[in-house]
């Protein structure tokens, strides 16, 4: 993964990815490895390991590019 990608998938792509994984809760592990991608994002030398890299892409195509599901009112 190039600088550039990583910096877009971090700016871009990675909040909606971290929202999504809090939000549904049901897998410990992977709000771990969220949280933990965030925090070493933030150093500039920070690269991620290949099996990082390819657990962060699968993650963005799944979570990361997704609309966000419609919410209902209650009220109409």
């Amino acid at each position: 993964m190039t600088a550039p990608e990583l910096d877009v998938m971090l700016t871009f792509h990675w909040p909606i990815v971290m929202r999504r994984v809090m939000a549904d809760g049901s897998d410990p592990w992977l709000a771990q490895f969220v949280k933990s991608i965030a925090r070493h994002g933030k150093r500039p030398s920070w690269r991620p390991s290949a099996k990082q890299e390819q657990i962060m892409r699968r993650l963005v195509s799944e979570l990361g590019t997704a609309p966000e599901p419609e919410v209902e009112l209650i009220e109409r």
